[in-house]
């Protein structure tokens, strides 16, 4: 347990303890200690620690909530904690203020775990499926999948980090309509380059890479699949470019700092007899029911707002079947804890049915999680950057990682909550100065490594400091700095439970901000040895914290800038 934590830990304790002393005594009557918070104030001069314990146990009591704080620390003994003094305030809260001790401990906290500190093991245990991105494979990833990327993939840390058993996964839809889709502009396209007369749809894919995969086609197997039948020509074409466009995913992925390791296949649902398999257990329960030759699934009896076809009056199952098949897959064949799926906000109608669909199929929906992501818009000159998807030039993946660094991106994509629209200045992002958030937080580190190679110039180098060494790092900023840095396990845990990265995210930001007004304030290199060593360590614990967070999230923290 962490220095926070076990602060908190025994602060509540402390509250407990002497609120049953007070019962025991008749100070207080006899009645159940209601639940009380911990909480730490917005305002830090109100305290490092307050507590509503008064508050909340007025009624329990029947006594006015200031007189039962008075009742509560009158008795209290704070020379064993991490405490030196309390007040209470306004109506009854009791605010608490740490002593130099803790703020030493933590200093030595991080000294000692290192690479580990903000790590816990409070999901240890817990294996969890992480599925992000799975765009289609019949184009290039756009900035929605760009900014799934990123989310997806830190989330995935985060929850590492808290001590789950995390693996990342890419469903490749590599079946259905989009595949037909598929097929269609890459024949029209080919049969293009040998014959007049042929027109792309409206609804077909338009871009330069369907151009390019059919000339690459020609290029191997030239007329040969001319005069051929449509179904093998259109199968040919598509064993010929899907693969290509699978292996360019992987490849742009890993560009980006994402590694898979799952590559799942929706084909192998379809040839396994995993889709007729979901169809036939929920007949067999008795959910289903035929109407105008389509078998029907009651959706609306497992909380979903209406039921919906499962096989069509063709004997095609629809695209949900295969959903459901996967995620059963997930949870009962593999027998993951928990499957968390990132998805664009348009999905926010499929996760009810997709839910419905595993409770009628006896497994806990509990156990699916999915986090919906708004949409990204692109700012350049200070107005949105318009870009067309009729003419197939819309930005890419690629594209944007061509135009601005992958720390950027990275950073940028996980800076707000992914249910909150996300606005990507492409102008900010290559910014060398402060006020692009990702270099202001890399060039924390690296002013403190600058700090270091300075010193160690003159001969100083940082040695370990004593307690009595570490409490002369009493300046509020230095202080308001330690805390800051004490959070870090908690954030993370956070972060996981709420399965939002951009905590952690907005947490190394503050602490870099943090630093810089630490380093504005209090000058390290100092006559004063004894404090000198203190704030070196203090700088070394927050380039770690900094560093630890940065290597989370796959962003570098570079040594100079």
């Amino acid at each position: 347990m962490s220095t926070a934590a076990t602060a908190q830990k025994t602060l509540k304790d402390l509250i407990t303890g002497s609120i049953r002393r007070a019962i025991e005594e008749g100070k207080l009557p006899e009645a159940e200690i209601p639940a009380f918070a911990i909480e730490v104030p917005a305002d830090r001069t109100h305290g490092d620690l307050a507590t509503n314990a008064a508050m909340v146990s007025a009624r329990a009591f029947r006594l006015a909530p200031r007189k039962i704080a008075e009742i509560i620390t009158s008795g209290m003994e704070l020379s064993s904690t991490c405490f030196d003094r309390f007040e209470i305030a306004g109506p009854g809260f009791i605010n608490f203020f740490y002593a130099p001790s803790f703020y030493a401990q933590v200093i030595r906290e991080i000294e000692q775990a290192g690479e580990a500190f903000g790590r816990s093991d409070v999901g240890k245990g817990q294996r969890i499926l992480v599925e992000f991105v799975s765009a289609n494979p019949t184009g290039p990833m756009h900035i929605g999948n760009a900014r799934g990327g990123a989310i997806g993939d830190s989330l995935s840390s985060v929850l590492q980090a808290a001590g789950c058993e995390v693996e990342r996964e890419f469903y490749i839809n590599d079946a259905g309509n989009q595949i037909e889709k598929f097929a269609t502009s890459l024949e029209i396209r080919y049969l293009q380059l040998f014959r007049e007369g042929y027109e792309l749809p409206e609804d077909a894919y338009h871009g330069q890479d369907i151009i390019d995969h059919a000339k690459g086609f020609a290029e191997t197997f030239g007329d040969r699949y001319v005069e051929a039948d449509s179904s093998e020509r259109r199968k040919a074409l598509v064993d010929y470019a899907l693969p290509k466009n699978i292996a360019g995913l992987e490849r742009d992925l890993l560009k980006y700092r994402i590694r898979y390791d799952h590559w799942f296949k929706e084909s192998t649902l379809h040839q396994s007899g995993a889709v007729q398999h979901i169809v036939d257990l929920l007949t067999e329960k008795g959910h289903t029911y035929e109407q105008e030759g389509a078998i029907w699934f009651r959706a609306s009896a497992f909380g979903a707002e209406k039921d919906f076809v499962l096989v069509r009056s063709n004997g095609l199952p629809t695209y949900v079947v295969p959903d459901i098949a996967y995620h059963y897959d997930k949870l009962v064949t593999r027998g993951f804890d928990k499957a968390i799926d990132i998805l664009g906000a348009d999905h926010h109608g499929y996760v009810p049915r997709l839910k419905a669909a595993l409770t009628a199929l006896g497994v806990d929906a509990s156990r699916l999680d999915v986090v919906l992501m708004q949409m990204v818009r692109l700012i350049k000159d200070g107005e949105p950057y318009k870009v067309s998807k009729r003419s197939g030039k819309a930005i890419t993946l690629v594209t944007l990682l061509d135009e601005i660094p992958i720390d950027a991106a990275r950073f940028f994509f996980n800076l707000r909550e992914a249910n909150t629209h996300c606005d990507f200045d492409l102008d900010l992002a290559v910014e060398k100065s402060s006020q692009n958030p990702v270099y202001y937080v890399q060039y924390a580190h690296a002013r403190i490594c600058n700090i270091l190679k300075n010193l160690s110039e003159q001969g100083i180098a940082s040695r370990h400091c004593t307690e009595e060494e570490l409490s002369l790092l009493n300046a509020p900023e230095e202080k308001e700095l330690i805390l800051q840095l004490a959070a870090c396990p908690q954030v993370i845990e956070a972060a996981a439970k709420e399965y939002d990265p951009s905590e952690v995210t907005r947490y190394v930001y503050e602490t870099a901000t943090l630093f810089h007004k630490f380093y504005n304030a209090c000058r390290v290199q100092s006559e004063e040895e004894a404090l000198m060593q203190a704030r070196l360590s203090l700088c070394l614990a927050a380039r770690q914290v900094i560093a630890n967070i940065l290597t989370m999230l796959k962003i570098d923290a570079p040594e100079s800038m």
